[in-house]
């Protein structure tokens, strides 16, 4: 029901929405004044992938270890379809100002943002995950 929820918690999902405009107006329709908007997402850094590096391998550069974040044509709005272990799933790839720019015109206040990085794990993993940011964490509140 409208305003009926306290929290939305949207986990890797904003990246295989192609509409994410219906998605905001969803979340605020359901959230009450007050509640937030826990977002969780892959950067727009790591998906602004080449599709011949998409197709090589998820997240790799040509699947090359010295350079795996093959960054390209970062402003243009596009998608692509990835796989791994049997599952295909088509992504988008939007400039982070597409992510936050329609929550803010939206009214929501954005009250936390982290890029996190591994603290600890296998020395070459934690390497790897620290090159280019990932991830991107983030917690709105609808006024209220």
């Amino acid at each position: 029901a409208d305003g009926s929820v306290d929290l939305v918690v949207s986990y890797l999902t904003l990246i295989d929405m192609e509409d994410l405009g219906a998605v905001y107006d969803e979340v605020l329709r359901v959230l009450r004044p007050g509640g937030r908007f826990l977002l969780a997402n892959l950067s727009s850094y790591a998906t602004a992938i080449p599709a011949e590096d998409v197709a090589a391998g998820w997240l790799r550069n040509g699947g090359s270890a010295a350079a795996p974040f093959g960054c390209d044509h970062y402003h243009d709005e596009r998608s692509y379809w990835i796989g791994w272990r049997g599952i295909r799933v088509r992504n988008f790839h939007r400039p982070f100002q597409n992510y936050m720019a329609p929550l803010l015109e939206r009214g929501l206040r954005l009250t936390h943002f982290e890029e996190p990085v591994p603290q600890e794990g296998p020395p070459e993993q934690v390497d790897r995950f620290r090159r280019a940011p990932m991830f991107v964490v983030m917690e709105w509140q609808k006024p209220g």
